[in-house]
C-alpha cells in the first residue's frame, strides 16, 4: 500500500470513527429526552389526580392551562415527509440543542428521491456537524443554525446557515478552511464529491458573520 493510499485509508477510518461517536451521542441525547418526557408525564398525571380527588376543578383547569402553554413552547420533532431525512435531522437537532444551540428548520422532502439515502445522510450530517462546530465558538445566546430544504421544480434544494465567530471566513486553494484543526475537513470533501456525482450545484458564502452552504441536487 502506497503512502497516498495509507493516508486516504487513515482519513477514512478517522472519519468513520468520528461518525460513529457522533451518532452514539445523538442517540443517547434522544433517549435522555424521551426519559425526561416520560418522567414529567407521570408527575403531571399525579398532580392532576390529586386535584381531582380533592374536587378542586379550578386547580385542575389552571394546571391544564399551564401545561397547554408549556406544550406550545416545546420544539416538536421535524417531519419532512421523508423518513431518512427525518431521522438524520432530528438526531442532529437533538445534538445541537444539547449544546445550547438554537435550531430553526423548515424542511419539506418528497417520500421518494433519486438521491440515495446514504448520500443524502452524508450531506446533511456533515453540513450540520460543521454548523454545530462553528456555533460552539460563539456565546450561547448567539448560537443559531437555520436549515431550509424543499423541492425547486425537479431539484432538491438545501440551505444551511450558521453564525460564525470569526466574521468573514477566508478561502485557501479555492476552499473555505475548517476550524477543526489538522486532519479534519474530510466531510466537506465528501459533500463536494457527492454533489459532483449527481451533477448538482454547490456554493458556500461567508458574509456578515454568517456562513451559508447551498446545494441543488437534480431528482
Amino acid at each position: 500500500m502506497g503512502l497516498l493510499s495509507k493516508f486516504v485509508h487513515k482519513q477514512l477510518s478517522n472519519y468513520q470513527r468520528s461518525l460513529m461517536e457522533t451518532h452514539y451521542q445523538e442517540v443517547e441525547n434522544m433517549y435522555q429526552e424521551m426519559r425526561g418526557w416520560r418522567h414529567d408525564y407521570k408527575n403531571h398525571i399525579q398532580v392532576l389526580k390529586s386535584y381531582a380527588d380533592s374536587g378542586d376543578l379550578a386547580a385542575v383547569q389552571r394546571y391544564l392551562d399551564e401545561l397547554d402553554e408549556n406544550l406550545m413552547q416545546v420544539k416538536t420533532m421535524i417531519k419532512t415527509g421523508n423518513a431518512m431525512t427525518d431521522a438524520i435531522l432530528n438526531s442532529k437537532i437533538s445534538l445541537a440543542r444539547s449544546k445550547q444551540i438554537e435550531v430553526v428548520v423548515d424542511a419539506h422532502i418528497p417520500l421518494a428521491l433519486t438521491t440515495s439515502e446514504v448520500d443524502l445522510c452524508i450531506i446533511i450530517g456533515n453540513l450540520f456537524d460543521n454548523a454545530i462546530e462553528a456555533s460552539l465558538l460563539l456565546p450561547e445566546e448567539k448560537r443559531r443554525i437555520r436549515v431550509y430544504m424543499d423541492m425547486k421544480n425537479t431539484q432538491l434544494y438545501m440551505c444551511f446557515t450558521n453564525l460564525t465567530a470569526s466574521g468573514k471566513m477566508k478561502k485557501e486553494n479555492g476552499r473555505f478552511q475548517t476550524t477543526k484543526g489538522e486532519g479534519h475537513g474530510f466531510g466537506l470533501i465528501r459533500v463536494d464529491d457527492i454533489v459532483e456525482k449527481y451533477s448538482g450545484y454547490l456554493t458556500r458564502a461567508s458574509e456578515d458573520g454568517a456562513f451559508t452552504t447551498e446545494i441543488l441536487l437534480p431528482q
